[in-house]
């Protein structure tokens, strides 16, 4: 058992030294290590190894290493088709790396011959003979000619000539229009040009009777108007060649596109060669200590209360409360003491992130998102304060969003019962009880069905080309479980997964798995043959021993740091991607480490005394000179460049409710945009780093799901055996309380669509039944009746029950029958 008073101890990130300079002559240092909820000192590492070993404890109440923005911000390569729901009506040409003008990293001497990006042409005229003017007939006048009607012709046939004339003037007006409003866009788009609808109101034409209706526009591209389902709108603007798709009465249509060189949905993206250019959104679906509008939430503070510029105000009414809000656990108990929990969280899914964000980051010339999402939009049980399964509907409107802006979708489960880190963004600050302590087999038992769940919806042939990476956990602190025990658990989740979506390329997500902070290298072989697996590390370096050299001085650190480590990782593992990063190398920020934990670099945060300096030199963005700007962007460049496959985070920090500008400028992907330190194209980034040692693509066949994949060798996963012998901090697995198989399935519902105004909603469309594999019949882990279980957030250091379940009969039975049919890894889903 651990020390009741000890806290989690601290976890590394990569390292990644700082350029000596005259202000700092040994600069050169460790990445630091993330802070833990309750220990009560700091010592920094000296190793450069890829990830040193966990030796630290940090302070008490400490949370997560980074802010997460969950409040409202006030202010042709050919590739070919995928299988597809629904038709597709975008067939643009679309280019690799390969034929991307920028591209560097890749090796010149395998490049496509397709060197060009699309050269598609537009014509106002659909043959070479000139069109008519509005109001003539070049038919009329011809017939006019041949037959000319006598001077003394009837006042009868010059009536009849009239009437004609003006049929025809008639036909004009009604066809023109919609040939170039309606027939001449589909026309350009199915011919890879892009036409540009301004607006989105609806041309006419002819209906039942002769009595015009609306044609609704479903797609366009830069400049085009989109009205949103509140009714408000805004002009989309995409300079590099995106195509937004969404039909309401085809609303599986995969032929968006997010730029001409990332492949339509409906098209295979080639992991390992096409570039994951991505941005988190966090803070979002999984909120945070963040700021949040007080008028947003109709809450009026005190004047001592709003003085605290540090103190987010989704948070902020319950800073002084007796059980103070420091994490979503927290936040809700104090919201549903008011009554006011669904109305608060909801209203913060409906306006922190809208529509608008997922066009913008298609046209900032990103192609993936990173969705964090809670257990919670599954279920809750017992006494968990969570609000249940709202944050699930506007996942489905994530996916909607994505799929209409050509966007893929990395969704990352980041919070786990028990909580898997200890951290705030688990769900709740403390201790971890996922694989650790006496109802860390249970916990992990509950996350195997959620994953289950999850993959199975996203499965299905509605999403599965839209939800593309599936992160099946959030940052597990690996040194609290033990490597082997969570590897046990990520092979039993990859079985899981792999049986909801069958093997294969384009049979449901990668499976991406978090390091547990060890060295990558410590994962090579791990799961050989298996189909599609990718490995996520996070490389923050601002959480450790601080510096006030300028930014100028990390120039090319990422390069000299991570950029050999990932290509190692990209042959011997496969697709390796960098689940989050950021521009910050100091940890001065609104909230960065925790509610009211201060700061390293200022000596304010719990077990630092030294003071570097003062944070309003990072925090002032709105002084930033053109130098800074440019040596932030040219940071920001080089870690997009080592990292190669990369997610941003976060797309967007919300504004202090006390000064009325974002407090941490360092993560805010869309404030850097703005204000000009991130790249307006972040294919600039590519060969910043110099192009000395570049990645070698293809990934190996059975990693992108061909040739091989989910042939996994007999006996390779050996040291993997689920369940696992001991949890650590527990004993032996079958002296802990545990679950039985035998519950009802929690399915996910899918999105339900309404049809555009004045259109009837194709009654056949088909959402799915949020079940991929109906072969898939096993019940939901639940508590077997006559056992004794803990609290699952009770803590290691708790004592099991005795006895767990009664000696004999129905419960004995059914704790000795927990495990659910294993089936062989390289068996393909029925």
């Amino acid at each position: 058992m651990s020390n009741p008073n000890e806290s989690s101890r601290n976890v590394q990130y990569d390292p990644l030294p700082l350029t000596n300079d005259d202000h700092n002559p040994t600069s050169l240092y460790n990445a630091p290590p993330s802070p833990d909820p309750h220990a009560t000192f700091y010592t920094p590492s000296s190793n450069l190894n890829d990830l040193p070993p966990d030796e630290f404890a940090i302070p008490p109440g400490a949370a997560q290493p980074r802010f997460l923005g969950a409040a409202l911000y006030n202010n042709g390569s050919g590739t070919p088709a995928r299988d597809s729901i629904a038709s597709s009506n975008n067939t643009l040409g679309a280019g690799s790396e390969y034929t991307s003008s920028v591209y560097a990293l890749n090796d010149s001497g395998i490049r496509s011959p397709l060197s060009q990006e699309f050269q598609g042409t537009y014509r106002d005229d659909p043959s070479a003979v000139q069109m008519s003017p509005v109001g003539a007939s070049r038919y009329l006048e011809e017939k006019r000619a041949a037959y000319t009607a006598p001077r003394s012709k009837s006042r009868r046939k010059a009536l009849i000539l009239a009437v004609l004339a003006a049929l025809i003037l008639l036909i004009v007006a009604v066809v023109i229009p919609i040939y170039f409003t309606v027939i001449k866009p589909q026309s350009n788009n199915s011919s890879g040009a892009q036409h540009d609808p301004h607006n989105s109101a609806s041309p006419s034409q002819s209906g039942q009777g002769g009595v015009p209706t609306q044609v609704a526009i479903v797609t366009g591209g830069d400049g085009s108007v989109i009205t949103m389902e509140d009714g408000t709108t805004f002009t989309y603007s995409n300079k590099f060649g995106g195509q937004w798709y969404f039909d309401p009465n085809d609303p599986f249509n995969n032929g968006a596109r997010a730029q001409s060189w990332t492949p339509a949905l409906n098209e295979t993206f080639n992991y390992g060669v096409d570039k994951i250019r991505g941005v988190n959104i966090g803070g979002w679906l999984n909120t945070e200590p963040v700021c949040l509008s007080v008028l947003l939430l109709g809450f009026k503070l005190s004047d001592d209360q709003t003085s605290l510029c540090n103190t987010p105000a989704l948070y902020e009414p319950f800073v002084n409360a007796a059980n103070s809000a420091v994490d979503e656990w927290t936040l809700s108990q104090n919201l549903a003491a008011q009554g006011k929990l669904e109305e608060v969280l909801e209203n913060h899914y409906k306006t922190f992130i809208t529509e608008q964000d997922f066009a913008e980051i298609a046209g900032a010339g990103l192609n993936f998102i990173r969705i964090p999402l809670p257990y919670w939009a599954i279920e809750v049980r017992k006494d968990e304060p969570f609000l249940p399964k709202v944050s699930w509907k506007y996942f489905l409107k994530a996916i909607q969003w994505a799929r209409k802006y050509g966007l893929r979708i990395n969704l990352d489960l980041h919070s786990l019962p028990g909580s898997q880190n200890g951290w705030n963004h688990s769900g709740r600050l403390g201790q971890v009880n996922f694989l650790n302590g006496p109802m860390g087999y249970a916990n992990a038992q509950r996350s195997l069905d959620y994953i289950r769940i999850l993959a199975e919806f996203v499965s299905q042939p509605q999403y599965r080309d839209v939800v593309t990476i599936f992160g099946i956990v959030n940052e597990p602190q690996g040194g609290f479980m033990g490597h082997n025990n969570l590897g046990s658990f990520y092979v039993e989740a990859y079985r899981l997964i792999r049986r909801a979506s069958g093997i294969g390329a384009g049979k449901g997500p990668y499976i991406s798995i978090h390091d547990g902070f060890s060295p990558r290298a410590t994962w090579n072989d791990f799961i050989p043959n298996g189909d599609r697996i990718a490995i996520d590390s996070h490389p923050y370096l601002c959480f450790g021993p601080q510096s006030n050299a300028p930014i100028s001085t990390y120039a090319t650190a990422p390069c000299e740091n991570w950029g050999q480590v990932v290509n190692n990782s990209m042959g011997a593992f496969g697709l390796t991607t960098a689940g989050e990063f950021s521009n910050a190398v100091t940890d001065c920020g609104l909230y960065l480490n925790g509610v009211n934990l201060g700061t390293r670099y200022e000596g304010t945060y719990p077990g630092t005394t030294a003071v570097v300096g003062d944070c309003k030199v990072w925090t002032e963005w709105q002084k930033y000179d053109q130098k800074t700007k440019d040596a932030i962007k040219q940071f920001s460049m080089a870690s997009m460049d080592a990292l190669q496959h990369y997610f941003f985070w976060t797309w967007k920090i919300g504004n202090s409710s006390a000064s009325g500008k974002v407090e941490t400028p360092m993560w805010s992907y869309k404030l850097g945009l703005d204000n000009g330190w991130m790249p307006l194209d972040p294919r600039e980034a590519e060969g910043i780093c110099g192009n000395t040692n570049p990645w070698t693509p293809p990934l190996k066949s059975w990693q992108t799901g061909g040739a091989g994949a989910g042939n996994v060798p007999a006996g390779s996963t050996d040291n993997y055996p689920w369940p696992p012998a001991n949890i650590n901090n527990g004993g032996p697995v079958n002296n802990l309380p545990a679950y039985t198989p035998t519950g009802p399935v929690p399915t996910l519902p899918p999105p339900t669509f309404t049809a555009a105004s004045g259109a009837t909603a194709t009654p056949t469309i088909d959402a799915g039944n949020g079940w991929n594999n109906p072969a898939d019949q096993d019940g939901l882990y639940v508590e077997i009746p006559g056992c004794t279980y803990l609290d699952p957030w009770v803590g290691p250091d708790a004592a099991p029950p005795q006895p767990l379940c009664p000696a004999g009969g129905a419960a004995g039975g059914a704790r000795r029958s927990l495990k659910r049919a294993s089936k062989p890894l390289n068996t393909p889903s029925p």
